[in-house]
Formats: structure tokens, C-alpha cells, sequence
């Protein structure tokens, strides 16, 4: 049986991935923080079918110690700062975890396992004020925030990890993604639990910041699917995931609110406490290379993804 090592494991798309990975015969291997409690809500699908291992970004010598033990042939580096706005309250963290991580990660596997295959999970955040109206592989990065410059740190230091040490190394540069399992400090989560909250009569109002940003969003479930795919490939090379069309924050507001039967204009405020210090006006990825090479495809639409969210979200706040 061959073994799958995931670090942020308990992350929307570390859980996703985990599944898949289970499903297809795969020993999975999770690398998790010691804390008072354990956030474990997203594996509970599969939390019996996984080794959870004791480590941190932060900490190389966990990383060596059990890449040593379990000797993945595949191994998915999701685990990050990754929230934006996070990064600009603590970027010397946010650089630590997100871009230096990557690092300990890379080299961690050079000294245990050098013929694993590597996953380092970029971000669309990389290419920031980018001039191209859709955004592909060879697109110039103009990061706008701590978060990104990390994420471009930890792609540029992967490809030379290929380069320079021959590793098996891919970067996923997957635009947004979403889900149910969302954390709530996203904003597409956060619409989500407010509009279920307001539609059952928890909260009265939804603050957001600027609405006419727009982002190509589609489902994490169909994105991890994309990095198994990389990881098959007989040569190493990166991609980017994304759907192709890019939607603002005002849409998503709108159909989540249309989810719920409710109309938008009545509940949301605008709030200036929430803009950034600087923002990407748009995103919008192009994925032919991935479509031609991989075989992917993205399958749940935007007004499927919205509507997911906020049935699941529905769901909690009646349960």
C-alpha cells in the first residue's frame, strides 16, 4: 500500500484530499499541531483510516522524525497561514509558517525521502496586481500581501528544490476554493453561516467590506482532486487550478441570500473596518495546461457551490 504524508491535514482541503486519498487504497499519513484541543471536525469520514502524527511547520526535526518512520512515496505540503488579512496583522508569521514552512517541508524531504513526490500548494494571491486579464503558469507575480509573498517564496524556492536537487516537485497554483468546511474567517464562509443565521433568526445584519471584488471560486473537492493528478505525471511541472470565470463578492452575497429565500439589500452594510490595506480588484485563472495534461476538469458550478454552502451552514444553525 502506498503512503500519502499531508501536512494541514485538518484543513478544508487537507480533509478533502484525505478522503480521496483513503478511497483509493492510499495510507494516509497526517501531520498534526499539539493543542489543547484538537480541531478534527473535517476528518470525521475517515478519522479511522488515519495516522495523525505529532509535528509542526515550525519544527523541522518532527518533520524528518516522521518522514523517517512512514517513508511516503507522496507528500502534500497544504499547511499555512492562509488567511490574507491574518498576514497583514502578523506577517513575520505568516512568513515563519507560510513561506519558510514550505522550506523545512522541501528540505525535510531532501534529507528523509528524496524520492517522494512533493505537492507545495501555491495560491492565486501570488499573482496579485497582475495585468493579464486570466492568469496562467507563466504569468508575473505581483503579490499584495504578506500571505502572498510567502506563497511566492515557497513556489520559487520549490522550483529550485527541481532544479538544483532533482527533487520530484510540483506547485499547485489554485485560485479560490471553497466549501462547507470552510473556516468562517473566509469571506465566502462567512456569508454562508450569516445568511443561515439571519434566515433562522440568530443575527440581524451581515457586514462586509469591499463587495465588487471579484475572485474565480470553485469547489475544494474538485481542486484536490487536481493535485493527486500532478503527482502522476512522469515529469514534474506546475499548474494552475481554476475555473475560468471569476464572479464578485456582491454575487456571492446575492445567490447565498437567494439560497435562503431571503433578499440581500435588506441585511448586508457595508463596513470600511474590514477593507484591506491593499486589495486585488480581480482574479481569473487560466487552466489549460491542467484541462490538456491532467485531464481536469472543474465539475461543481458557482451557483452549486453557493448553494452547498449555505444548505450545510442551514443545517448547523437548525441543528
Amino acid at each position: 500500500m502506498k503512503t500519502a504524508f499531508i501536512t494541514g491535514i485538518t484543513g478544508q482541503d487537507g480533509s478533502f484530499l484525505a478522503e480521496q486519498l483513503v478511497e483509493d487504497g492510499w495510507k494516509v499519513v497526517g501531520l498534526v499541531r499539539r493543542s489543547a484541543s484538537r480541531n478534527l471536525w473535517r476528518l470525521r469520514s475517515v478519522l479511522d483510516k488515519l495516522i495523525l502524527v505529532d509535528g509542526d511547520l515550525l519544527d523541522m526535526g518532527s518533520m524528518i522524525d516522521a518522514l523517517k518512520t512512514h517513508r511516503p512515496q507522496h507528500v502534500y505540503n497544504l499547511a499555512a497561514q492562509s488567511f490574507v488579512a491574518t498576514s497583514w496583522r502578523q506577517p513575520l508569521l505568516t512568513g515563519d509558517v507560510t513561506g519558510l514552512g514550505a522550506a523545512r517541508v522541501l528540505e525535510s524531504v531532501r534529507l528523509a525521502c528524496p524520492d517522494a513526490r512533493v505537492y507545495q500548494a501555491g495560491s492565486s494571491e501570488m499573482f496579485g496586481l497582475s495585468t493579464q486579464a486570466r492568469q496562467n503558469e507563466t504569468t508575473p507575480f505581483h503579490p499584495r500581501s504578506p500571505y502572498g509573498v510567502a506563497k511566492v517564496y515557497a513556489h520559487h524556492l520549490a522550483v529550485n528544490y527541481r532544479e538544483s536537487h532533482k527533487l520530484y516537485v510540483v506547485s499547485g497554483i489554485l485560485f479560490n476554493h471553497e466549501s462547507e468546511r470552510r473556516g468562517v474567517e473566509f469571506v465566502t464562509r462567512k456569508i454562508s453561516q450569516s445568511v443561515a443565521r439571519i434566515a433562522t433568526g440568530k443575527q440581524t445584519e451581515l457586514h462586509l467590506g469591499d463587495i465588487n471584488v471579484r475572485r474565480d471560486w470553485g469547489f475544494a473537492g474538485d481542486y484536490t482532486r487536481a493535485m493527486t493528478r500532478m503527482l502522476e505525471q512522469d515529469e514534474p511541472q506546475d499548474y494552475v487550478i481554476a475555473t475560468g470565470t471569476n464572479w464578485s463578492v456582491r454575487c456571492f452575497a446575492e445567490r447565498a441570500f437567494a439560497a435562503a429565500g431571503l433578499s440581500m439589500e435588506q441585511y448586508l452594510r457595508h463596513d470600511p473596518s474590514l477593507l484591506r490595506p491593499a486589495e486585488i480588484p480581480s482574479l481569473c485563472g487560466d487552466a489549460t495546461r491542467a484541462i490538456t495534461d491532467l485531464g481536469w476538469k472543474p465539475e461543481c458550478s458557482f451557483d452549486e457551490l453557493v448553494e452547498r454552502m449555505v444548505r450545510a451552514d442551514l443545517a448547523r444553525e437548525r441543528s
